[in-house]
């Protein structure tokens, strides 16, 4: 009641209209207080016209009901008013009636002189006593059970121990190491959350010779006792950010540092807590696949409605990836604050949902599920419709009708938006909504321009699509290729070594397809195939890559006759797919050479593979990696008998013999040769052969000596045949 221009009746007036009518004031003298009192409850009422009068309790059961709201006007500047509140609050309130049970809510943490942490609690039903043990959780849900080791009853910096303390008392417990505000013990619930969360980051800044990582765990004190502070720590820059509300907490938060800690310290000019979404579902996609390591993983986002936060799920069959792996992946998401790629800020209000994954029998660990999520997570925000949001306050204004036009005026400057005036008790009253950064520094200019006489009080109200998106993302200048700690990029793994691929082009060397891509047509690349699968289809296939299939002109005459009874399919010829360089340095002939001249080494396996198919008739494919040859762009070719592939720039033999292997689909006639584990595991997809590196050499070299025995034999026969041991060479039934 200090206020230039208050005035008792015309507040009491308004607190009716807004309230109702049973607002009274409790400064009236005793025989208007009584009357006011009875107008509020029929019974009093008669009670007063049969002569009697409301009593105390009868008075404070009214008020419980909400029946009745008494009014004090006073001020604390001038401790004007104060008794006679202290004395209402006395006479006129119901204590509650507690259980047996304990209960009690925390209400604050402090220190004391020695560095003691202390959990001030209000005993709300039961008993406490020391030496006993408490049972809860922290705030982040880990379970703890501890002894409480002092109960102190203070009075003002004094304070006496006991033994035990009961329901309505206020004590002071050591021995709790990670209760917080707002937390209810025992039988008491949790408060409700804090209505405003800070809004504003600001910089801390430190004279020379104080260390910011020292300083840090006793600013986390801080953090403990005021849950509306946000101390964090950059681990680039090693500099510490205080998230705060505004100027006023920032200018208390200084001062109490230099009081508890002697640290003198500064804050920069801030910057608003932006936060990040986006408009469209994308399919994110990551791989990691260093030496010995793979995981991979297929992740879908999706936009949400405001406030609903990071959301996760699970669409993946566990017939494609173990159930253990997916509660992996969903953790790991879990524990990350994921940042956004416009200004690095948090991602919100996003569903992501694992869609598909892949591990190794034997190279894939936790950690490794880990990077991949990740980077999926980043990986598709850089192909989303990102969309910035910043916070905003639900606000209510009220100026004396003159000054309605300045009030109008400035919640429009602020891009913010308001119902139409109303009238309160001489004041013009408007609320809406406008972006709280420019709310918070408001309250100042209303008691400034109205002299006291306006009123304004705002309160959170989510975050919503920033207006000024362009301006704001080329101010903050951030590069989301460069952010280290948040790799869009992925790795896979080529002859024994990891190398790095662009986020851009990942999904080409994805070993899982796309989750949002349409069906593939069964007629064009079949998902599934019998073991009969036309021999036509397959060299459709050979055909599309490397073109017309070149036959002889003329073989000798066979017989198709099949003999009486005979069921067995008809036997067809082999196509074998190899991966070239992995052969070369599987062989310890070839990969002598290939230190020497690595073309040698290719002609070489070449002509090897040409001798080994013109004796089986198998149709081979040679595969050559040119990923790291910069312009180079493919070639297909025939050498004899065989198909020679070269990838081009940015394409792996990998990539390649996938994509083939996974057009030919399920056919036993079919064999890759490698020792690459990933192209292993996609034949095994497919339904086609798989053979080792090795393996497949021994069985080459077996038939270059099955040739030479022939040749020999063949030169031994000729010889015989030239000084007159044989009569003439005749063939043999099988056309040799």
């Amino acid at each position: 009641m200090d206020l230039p221009g208050a005035d008792r009746e015309a507040l009491l007036e308004q607190l009716r209209q807004k309230l109702g009518e049973e607002c009274v004031d409790f400064g009236l003298p005793p025989e208007q207080l009584q009357e006011q009192i009875a107008l509020c409850d029929e019974a009093l009422l008669e009670k007063l016209l049969d002569g009697g009068r409301a009593e105390d309790g009868e008075i404070a059961a009214l008020a419980a009901r909400r029946g009745l709201f008494p009014c004090f006007f006073g001020s604390g500047l001038k401790l004007d008013g104060v008794e006679a509140l202290l004395e209402g609050l006395d006479r006129y309130t119901l204590p509650p009636r507690p259980g047996a049970d304990f209960a009690a809510r925390v209400f604050k943490i402090g220190r004391d002189a020695q560095g003691n942490r202390l959990t001030y609690l209000k005993i709300t039903g039961g008993e406490l006593r020391v030496r006993s043990l408490l049972a809860y959780k922290t705030e982040a849900g880990e379970e703890r059970e501890e002894k409480i080791t002092q109960l102190r009853l203070y009075s003002g910096i004094k304070y006496d121990t006991a033994e035990s303390v009961s329901a309505g008392q206020i004590a002071a417990v050591l021995g709790l190491t990670g209760s917080y505000p707002g937390q209810g013990l025992g039988a008491e619930a949790n408060a409700a959350a804090a209505v405003l969360e800070p809004f504003l980051s600001y910089r801390l800044l430190t004279g020379p010779g104080v260390d910011q990582a020292l300083l840090l765990p006793k600013l986390m004190q801080l953090q403990e006792e005021d849950p509306q502070l946000r101390i964090a720590w950059n681990e680039r820059s090693h500099d510490i950010s205080v998230q705060l509300m505004g100027k006023v907490q920032a200018e208390i938060f200084k001062s109490l540092v230099l009081d508890r800690f002697d640290v003198a310290v500064e804050l920069d000019a801030g910057h608003i807590l932006y936060r990040e979404t986006i408009a469209d579902t994308v399919e994110g996609v990551g791989h990691f696949e260093p030496l010995r390591h793979y995981a991979e993983v297929h992740l879908i986002l999706e936009p949400l409605p405001r406030g609903s936060g990071i959301v996760l799920d699970s669409v993946c069959s566990e017939d494609e990836l173990d159930r253990n792996w997916q509660r992996l992946i969903l953790s790991q998401l879990q524990e990350k604050q994921h940042v956004g790629v416009l200004t690095g800020s948090p991602l919100t209000d996003v569903k992501i949902s694992l869609a598909a994954g892949r591990a190794h029998p034997k190279h894939t660990e936790g950690g490794d599920f880990r990077q991949a999520a990740w980077r999926a997570v980043r990986q598709g925000l850089m192909q989303a419709q990102s969309v910035l949001l910043e916070p905003y306050g639900r606000f209510s204004l009220a100026v004396p009708p003159e000054q309605l036009g300045r009030a109008i005026s400035d919640i429009r400057a602020m891009n913010g938006s308001f119902s139409s005036p109303e009238d309160e008790g001489g004041l013009s009253r408007i609320e809406g909504s406008a972006p709280a950064a420019k709310l918070g520094e408001y309250v100042s200019e209303v008691v400034a321009y109205t002299h006291g006489r306006g009123r304004f009080s705002f309160r959170g109200d989510g975050y919503r699509p920033c207006k000024e998106q362009e301006a704001v993302v080329r101010e903050t200048g951030y590069e989301p290729g460069r952010d280290l700690d948040n790799p869009a990029d992925s790795v896979f793994c080529a002859h024994g070594a990891g190398f790095n691929v662009k986020w851009d082009r990942v999904p080409a060397y994805m070993h899982l397809d796309s989750c949002l891509k349409p069906a593939r047509e069964p007629e064009s690349i079949p998902a599934h195939r019998s073991l009969s699968i036309d021999q036509r289809e397959l060299e459709a296939i050979m055909e599309r890559e490397f073109g017309p299939i070149r036959r002889p002109l003329y073989t000798a005459p066979r017989r198709s006759e099949a003999p009486a009874g005979d069921t067995r399919p008809e036997s067809r010829p082999e196509t074998v797919i190899v991966d070239g360089y992995n052969l070369i340095f599987s062989w310890e002939s070839l990969r002598a050479l290939a230190r020497e001249r690595l073309d040698l080494a290719r002609e070489r396996l070449m002509d090897m593979l040409s001798n080994y198919c013109g004796y089986t008739k198998a149709e081979l494919v040679l595969v050559f990696d040119g990923f790291r040859t910069p312009g180079n762009p493919g070639s297909r070719s025939e050498y004899h008998n065989i198909h020679v592939a070269y990838t081009k720039d940015g394409e792996t033999a990998d990539a390649y013999i996938e994509r083939i292997v996974d057009q030919i689909g399920k056919n036993y006639t079919v064999r890759v040769v490698t020792n690459d584990s990933l192209i292993r595991l996609s034949a095994l997809r497919s339904g086609v052969l798989r053979v080792s590196s090795e393996e497949f050499g021994g069985q080459v070299e077996q038939v270059l000596d099955q040739i030479d025995a022939l040749l020999q034999k063949s030169g031994a026969m000729a010889h015989k045949a030239r000084v007159g041991e044989l009569g003439p060479l005749k063939e043999d039934p099988n056309g040799k």
